[in-house]
């Protein structure tokens, strides 16, 4: 009895900065397609469609719209040539079964691929003009809730103050070097639905939150090794992504 991921395109080699549609659907154990997901404003509804570069060097986040008939279209532009890992994160709405489950498909994008090595972790990085500076070097160990605490100024120096993208302020994306284990969190707005604990699922207490210029990350990460953290916000009609690099003890 398995949920499997049907209908998937495009195939083949892909090109780099060329527009393309990617679609599919999820097949259910039955057979059927699945057609009713998680509905509202938050993050804990619809499909998180995430595709990450195997070196980690690129990714791209989007939730498509959820159709009626279960088929789901999302247009998206490759940046670079390379293999690349497509992960769905979907949020069926089926009366007592799992609250949410991933579904992985591969694709090549043509062109020649020179794989960039991770950079070291370094407290300070600066995306599009905006500054993040991560609090002190986090220690961090598999399977320990931890929190991290990022302070973000605009690049006139003032504080962000995060609004509301995909109903998180912000979000954290992790991928673990080599294997692309995967872990996904939010920053919520006081309140927000559907963005705080999904019941049964302990790794979603572990939920952030933001104050004006300062985003606080909970982590709760399965194993150890070398992690990429990517902190994603919108500001202006943008998405801004910060990578870190963070090394996870066993």
């Amino acid at each position: 009895r398995q949920f499997s991921l049907e209908q998937f395109s495009p195939t083949g080699r892909l090109q780099a900065g060329r527009p393309v549609t990617m679609s599919f659907s999820i097949q259910l154990p039955s057979g059927k397609t699945l057609t009713s997901y998680k509905t509202g404003p938050g993050p804990h509804t619809g499909v998180h469609l995430i595709v990450v570069r195997d070196d980690l060097a690129y990714i791209i986040h989007q939730h498509p719209p959820i159709s009626t008939s279960g088929v789901l279209h999302q247009q998206i532009t490759f940046p670079a040539p390379g293999p690349y890992h497509v992960l769905v994160d979907a949020y069926p709405n089926i009366p007592g079964g799992q609250p949410n489950f991933q579904l992985f498909r591969n694709v090549t994008v043509a062109g020649a691929y020179h794989p960039r090595p991770l950079p070291p972790f370094h407290a300070s990085e600066v995306i599009d003009g905006y500054h993040f500076d991560m609090q002190s070097h986090p220690q961090l160990h598999a399977i320990q809730a931890e929190f991290l605490h990022v302070n973000v100024t605009s690049p006139q120096g003032q504080k962000v103050t995060f609004v509301p993208w995909f109903g998180a302020l912000a979000h954290a994306i992790f991928f673990r070097e080599g294997s692309l284990d995967y872990f996904h969190t939010h920053i919520c707005a006081p309140d927000a639905p559907n963005c705080g604990s999904l019941p049964g699922v302990t790794a979603s207490r572990v939920t952030g939150h933001a104050t004006p210029g300062k985003l606080t990350v909970g982590v709760l990460l399965p194993v150890g090794g070398t992690w990429r953290l990517f902190l994603q916000m919108k500001q202006h009609g943008r998405i801004i992504t910060a990578p870190f690099t963070l090394k996870v003890a066993s």
